[in-house]
Order: C-alpha cells, then structure tokens, then sequence
C-alpha cells in the first residue's frame, strides 16, 4: 500500500470530507505556493527536502482528491476503514427512521454529538444484496438485516437496520 494510501488524504491538504472540490482546490493551491521547491530555494538544504516531501504529499493527495471518481473510491476505501475498527456500538437505528436527503440520495441520523451518521442508497443497496446472498446460501430465513455506520465527527457508531424487501406479503385479488 502506498504512503499517501496510509494517510489521510482531506488531513494532508487540511480539509475535510465535507468541503467541496471548490475548497479543495483552494486549499491544494495554498499549500502548493507554501511548499513549491522553487519557493524554497534559499533554505538550508534539511528544510528544503522537508517542505518537498511535503510539497510531493500534498500534489499525491490532490491527485486522488481532484477527480470525482476517485475522490469516491477514495471516499469509500476510507468508510470501509472506519467500519473495520472495533467502536462500540451506541444504538439500533431502523433505516426506516432516518431522515433521507434527496438531494445527495443519502440516509441521515443526528448523533448525540452534533454530528450525524450517514448511508447512502448505493450502500444500503449493496448490503441488502450481501445479506440475501449469504442468506440464500446459508438456507437462513431472517427478515432483519443492518450494516454498522460510523458518526461524521465522533467515534460513536450504530448499527442501521431494515426488513428484506422480499419478505413483504403480496395482496390477492379478488
């Protein structure tokens, strides 16, 4: 795995993952004219090597971040991440219950913090495909499936849950 891989690639460029690629792109070109080589030619030759693996670091992170396909997959590998580490879970949240933002087509949770715990629709759709896969060739019979999702601002987690489409009764006739 690569260097710029292991770091986090919105703390490199001092951003987040909610700014925009407006601000982004600001704060790369802040950085670039802070830490260019060519702006650093007068220094001693340890702060120049330092502001060039800094200057490398943050066109390595803009490279990722500039593309918005990248920037997702990107996105995704770090929610995966975070889904990996071993957070307790505060709560059950039903996904029925969390409010839905039809603009970014993205379920949301107020956390306690401030915060809020996010999912998209791609995402619960992927899980619900996992979960009936795996039921399926398990022979299991659960109607209750969930996916863990991680607070935007602290290290509290939930666990979301949701009812298998499939298992909805079908309406006869008359």
């Amino acid at each position: 795995m690569s260097q710029s891989a292991q770091k986090d690639l919105y703390a490199v460029l001092g951003a987040s993952p909610s700014d925009s690629a407006q601000q982004l792109k600001h704060r790369y070109q802040q950085l670039v004219l802070q830490y260019h080589p060519d702006r650093l030619g007068g220094v001693c030759s340890s702060e120049a090597e330092s502001g060039l693996r800094k200057f490398l670091e943050v066109d390595a992170a803009w490279k990722i971040l500039k593309e918005h396909s990248s920037r997702k997959e990107y996105d995704l590998s770090r929610r995966a991440e975070e889904l990996k580490q071993d957070w307790p879970v505060d709560s059950n949240v039903c996904l029925e219950d969390m409010s839905w933002d039809e603009d970014q087509s993205l379920y949301t949770h107020c956390c306690r913090c401030g915060g809020e715990f996010s999912i998209t629709e791609e995402e619960v759709e992927e899980a619900r495909q996992r979960t009936q896969q795996r039921d399926e060739e398990e022979e299991e019979d659960e109607e209750e499936h969930g996916v863990v999702v991680c607070c935007d601002t602290c290290s509290l987690s939930v666990y979301v849950t949701w009812t298998l489409q499939a298992k909805a009764p079908t309406l006869e006739t008359q």
